[in-house]
């Protein structure tokens, strides 16, 4: 091959590959591979009433993979049944709106879980720390436990 020939081909090659990586983002981040991450689940009183209404204790594992979110957790010492699970989305320390749903054992101990995609702003909000589980239960509907879903570094 003519070596201007083989320099037009590698040229066209490079365009080619910046040309997926544009079009297609999505494909950086599963190339990634998977990240972790942890919440510890403990009442927080919005006021002194609930105080007596709340307790327990719970953790969840997540983990992305790509834009598909599998949590898996578990909770003990309710003071009635678990009602629903739901993640929601605000900084650390402060209520949020809820943006999705888990499924959760009706009962004072359970589990729970669910798969999710999230969109590229949530996969955003993730990664700043910024998604919370909160688990509601019969006696606190307005949330039991709450943790927000942080980064778990690779050790090595």
């Amino acid at each position: 091959m003519i070596p201007a020939a083989r320099l037009n081909m590698k040229r066209i090659a490079r365009v080619a590959l910046i040309g997926a990586i544009v079009v297609c983002p999505g494909l950086s981040a599963r190339a990634q591979g998977s990240r972790t991450f942890k919440a510890r689940l403990s009442p927080v009183p919005i006021d002194v009433a609930m105080m007596a209404t709340i307790s327990g204790s719970g953790s969840v594992s997540a983990v992305l993979t790509g834009t598909k979110l599998s949590v898996t957790g578990t909770f003990e010492g309710l003071r009635s049944p678990a009602t629903v699970a739901r993640i929601h989305k605000a900084p650390k320390g402060i209520r949020g709106p809820a943006l999705l749903d888990l499924s959760v054992s009706n009962a004072t101990s359970g589990t729970i879980s669910g798969t999710i995609e999230l969109t590229p702003v949530q996969v955003e909000a993730l990664e700043k720390g910024w998604l919370y589980v909160q688990l509601y239960s019969e006696k606190a509907p307005d949330g039991n436990l709450w943790g927000w879903l942080l980064r778990q570094e690779n050790r090595r």
